[in-house]
């Protein structure tokens, strides 16, 4: 095998490796926006807001996403 043909091959490998990433970094990304998507989805009870600094976060959260403040758990209202 030539000097010629040992580039050749080296670019098209080059080229594939490229290619895979590509994919596989679209793959990722699309990936990332359907979790984001069922994360939203499923919060359609409300909201809880944060009382240290008024950020709306998902119900059944812990924890305030913006300050880390502890937030206060929602519980059903009982019928009675």
């Amino acid at each position: 095998m030539d000097q010629q043909s040992a580039i050749v091959i080296l670019i098209a490998a080059v080229i594939g490796i490229l290619a895979i990433a590509i994919i596989i970094a679209r793959h990722d990304r699309e990936a990332g926006v359907s979790s984001a998507r069922a994360r939203t989805a499923a919060s359609s009870e409300g909201e809880t807001i944060c009382p240290s600094c008024g950020m709306g976060n998902l119900v059944g959260d812990t924890q305030c996403a913006a300050c880390g403040a502890r937030l206060p758990s929602h519980r059903a209202p009982t019928e009675g």
